[in-house]
């Protein structure tokens, strides 16, 4: 009988592709309603800026721990782990009594989040192979652009009818059913007799948080607050480096970072962080604040974005054989680059209408650009350290859109008419640059590649 009933349960694709798909929800909440929990909870304009880059910061600090576990500990141990954290930390958001405690059940939510995205890419990169890995691992992207799409949309729902904390509850709900049917249902990969480095994972958590907050805090310009906070954060993350170098079993191999997929693959996560997804997960923002557009509206405008990653991330597999992953990200970073730029056309009483190209440009790179680089972080590390190396793209990701997503916060915060458009478009060219930086970058590294490779 315990079989039937567990073999009822969702298959190991499903359960990860869905866990992923929450991940996003969980990070894109906050997108429409962040007016209503600055009302609940009196959020500054700093407190603004970590609501909304919180999860993403935690996700960014806790992915290549929770790599290293995966790959130490077992990665569908730390996968279930990370499910229940954001069990906790969702109920937690839920009923915060203030803004201090809901942004740090961000944070803790984007920890969660961590284990799901360091290893469940590792278990698919497990599971399958050749042919069918490439697949899954489209599905994995669409899962990425699904999330993105449904999150505003269902906190929006929530909102109308129960309020905002409501979205927090049904993630939980979510979390709870997903981590039991892990449990039951996915492999558990090889374990290594290793240490894990906590004081690595320390450095870095610690490091990423004083960057982020200094670049919070940079609005009331360049006081001694920010540069103590910018030295602090450097010299921990040198540090860092320096003692993964040392280790036996770091959390991230620096010497990786030779490779020149790996570094090119992490390179344009960054990019994409910083660049498409910063500035895309804003839009509702400007258009609930500058045009009056209803929260519920502008979920469903920013569909044209987040809807159509989901079915460009999947159609990506249908692309000729001959256009290599490499050319794949690079052509796909600078769609997302022309999508930005189109996005330079909102403006007071702009019709929503005149958005959607933009978004709908923005959409089809990014799938392309998810799906491609979710197959180059695993293929870019040897197999036994392919939780690492979608944890590291992951983190990269996750560290472009917190940074990215704070320095747009800062930029429109407390604006209103022309100035607040005015400092969107400051935004549009700021994030654009990080994207054309980025696939500039990737351009470099394939040519020193054959350069190398031709000595």
């Amino acid at each position: 009988m315990s079989n039937e009933k567990i073999a009822l349960l969702p298959g190991p694709l499903f359960i990860i592709a869905f866990a992923t798909f929450l991940a996003l929800v969980v990070f894109t909440a906050p997108l429409t309603t962040l007016d209503a929990m600055t009302e609940t909870h009196a959020l500054s304009a700093s407190g603004q800026a970590w609501v909304m880059s919180g999860m993403p910061l935690g996700a960014a600090c806790g992915l290549l721990t929770a790599g290293a576990l995966g790959d130490t500990l077992g990665r569908r141990a730390v996968f279930v782990g990370g499910l229940w954290l954001t069990v906790l930390s969702s109920i937690g958001a839920a009923f915060a009594p203030n803004g201090l405690i809901l942004i740090l059940m961000r944070i803790i939510q984007g920890l969660g989040s961590a284990g799901l995205m360091a290893c469940g890419l590792g278990l698919l990169g497990q599971i399958h192979t050749g042919q069918a890995r490439q697949q899954a691992a489209g599905i994995w992207a669409a899962s990425l652009g699904g999330g993105v799409a449904a999150g505003p949309i269902l906190a929006s729902l929530a909102m109308m009818t129960a309020g905002w904390p409501t979205i927090h509850i049904l993630i939980a709900i979510i979390s709870a059913i997903l981590a039991l049917a892990a449990q039951s249902r996915l492999p558990e990969s090889p374990r290594k007799e290793e240490p894990v480095d906590l004081l690595g994972s320390l450095l870095l958590i610690i490091g990423l948080g004083c960057l982020l907050s200094a670049l919070t805090e940079v609005r009331f310009g360049l006081t001694p607050l920010v540069w103590s906070l910018l030295c602090v954060g450097l010299v921990l993350l040198a540090v860092f480096f320096v003692l993964e170098k040392r280790l036996s079993n770091p959390i991230l191999q620096v010497e990786l970072f030779a490779r020149t997929d790996f570094s090119g693959a992490t390179l344009a996560a960054f990019a994409s962080g910083a660049g498409v997804l910063a500035l895309m997960s804003m839009v509702p923002t400007v258009l609930v604040r500058g045009n009056d557009v209803a929260p519920m509206m502008t979920s469903v405008i920013l569909l044209a974005w987040s809807g159509v990653t989901v079915f460009s991330a999947i159609g990506a597999n249908y692309l000729p054989a001959g256009l290599t992953p490499r050319n794949r990200v690079i052509l796909a970073i600078f769609g997302c680059a022309v999508g930005q730029l189109l996005l330079l056309v909102i403006n007071p009483g702009t019709s929503w209408l005149w958005v959607l190209p933009g978004l709908f440009i923005a959409g089809i790179a990014n799938g392309v650009l998810n799906a491609s680089l979710g197959h180059a972080a695993v293929e870019s590390v040897p197999d036994d350290r392919s939780a690492m190396g979608s944890a590291a793209n992951n983190t990269a990701r996750y560290l472009g859109s917190a940074l990215g997503i704070a320095l747009i916060s800062i930029l429109i915060a407390n604006t209103g008419g022309e100035t607040l458009f005015l400092r969107w478009h400051e935004a549009v060219l700021a994030t654009t640059a990080f994207s054309i930086v980025g696939a500039i970058a990737m351009i470099l590294m394939a040519r020193r590649r054959t350069r190398l490779s031709g000595s």
